[in-house]
């Protein structure tokens, strides 16, 4: 890999609303007609980040506008628009950023650990797709790695600290009486379902109905946690009788309009990016609507003490970064290193060369002389010194 054509384009939480943000959010099958567009300018690794706070598009290329364009091509935003708050990284600075994003240290919700399930799922995507070659893959590996050395060493990541969390802290604190409220949970993806755990084992409640449009996954996850599902086409009714209603769903269109609101009060919590909630139902009397941006906002004792562990976050990310930037550049010498191994293995066969040693002595010997020319060579850039040295320290030392 080219570090220096190592590119990400994206915008987030820092500079964009979650409306904004909805514009450009890339669902499965945008995302395979982004990675089937891409070799048309060039591209042959990419992959796509998109998740409640972000979209980004991560390449190798010396022309970060194609990304952009490759991006805004398939999601209803326009180039345009996403220059006004894009931020763009290239060469180090893009990969220190993925692996500050793969830390947490990124998200709207300091330490959010579940971002970098999302980086898991969005690489498996691009290799499946062939979009993920033997570099990048390297480089995504070690993001994992900080980020389990950060979730095993820091306390980063400690506490019940996210967005799935952070609605039910707001339902705890604004809502009275919750075991006599109806709960209706809207999409039984990841957020959904941690969203849903979580009602059940902080607010102690299992008042709570399912609905999904892949109806199997609402009552599967309702038989594990002995609640209720109700099928798809029972969306009004259910509606109706609900006191809270969370939305989690991945449509690229509101599910729930002002035409499903009576006059019932209600608190709405929307957690899906692009808004699945109607804009209008906002305005209704008897609706109090929450969305992600609103709920990122809440803090408490558990991310201050996130915000001290920080700066071990942070060297743990240099040792990891500095160990791939090392690998990544010992690579660019593979070829040469190969062709070295090829000729000391000739060689032992010359008279006096490697006389009485065995075969596992003259093993180690090779791998030490190619070890010793591939340090030196990266850290003097001198290739062909290194070439000959290396042969003439292999015969000398016989």
């Amino acid at each position: 890999m080219d570090i220096n054509k190592f590119c990400i384009a994206g915008i987030n939480y820092k500079k964009a609303e979650a409306e904004k943000r909805g514009a450009f959010a890339v669902n499965q099958n945008q995302y395979a007609t982004i990675l089937a567009n891409a070799p048309s300018i060039g591209l042959e690794e990419v992959f796509v980040l998109s998740t409640c706070n972000r979209t980004e598009i991560y390449g190798i290329t010396e022309n970060t506008d194609e990304l952009i364009q490759l991006l805004c091509n398939e999601t209803t935003g326009d180039a345009e628009s996403f220059y006004q708050s894009a931020y763009i990284k290239k060469g180090e600075e893009a990969i220190e950023h993925i692996f500050n994003v793969g830390a947490g240290l990124d998200s709207q919700i300091l330490g959010d650990y579940e971002i970098i399930g999302q980086i898991k799922t969005a690489a498996k995507f691009s290799k499946q797709h062939g979009f993920l070659g033997a570099h990048y893959e390297r480089l995504i590996n070690s993001v994992l790695q900080a980020s389990k050395l950060i979730k095993n060493q820091t306390s980063l990541s400690s506490g019940t600290v996210s967005v799935a969390f952070a609605a039910v802290q707001y339902i705890r604190e604004h809502i009275k009486d919750i075991r006599n409220k109806k709960i209706l949970l809207l999409g039984v993806g990841k957020i959904g379902s941690n969203t849903c755990k979580n009602i059940i084992d902080y607010l102690g409640t299992k008042n709570i109905t399912l609905i999904n449009r892949s109806p199997e996954k609402a009552i599967e996850l309702a038989n594990e946690l002995g609640i209720k599902a109700a099928g798809f086409e029972m969306l009004d009714s259910e509606m109706d009788a609900a006191d809270i209603v969370l939305v989690a769903t991945n449509a690229e269109s509101p599910v729930v309009t002002v035409e499903h609101i009576n006059s019932k009060p209600k608190l709405i919590i929307d957690l899906s990016i692009p808004f699945n909630v109607e804009e209008k139902v906002a305005a209704l009397s008897n609706v109090t609507l929450v969305n992600v941006d609103d709920l990122s906002s809440l803090k408490d004792a558990t991310l201050k003490k996130r915000e001290a562990e920080v700066p071990k976050a942070k060297a743990i990310i240099v040792d990891v970064m500095r160990e791939f930037l090392e690998w990544n550049d010992m690579r660019k010498h593979l070829h040469l290193l190969k062709d070295l191994k090829v000729k000391l293995k000739e060689l032992q066969s010359y008279p006096g060369v490697v006389d009485m040693q065995t075969p596992e002595m003259i093993d180690l010997k090779i791998q030490r002389v190619i070890n010793e020319a591939a340090g030196k060579i990266r850290k003097a850039e001198t290739k062909g010194c290194q070439y000959i040295n290396a042969i003439n320290d292999f015969i000398c030392t016989a």
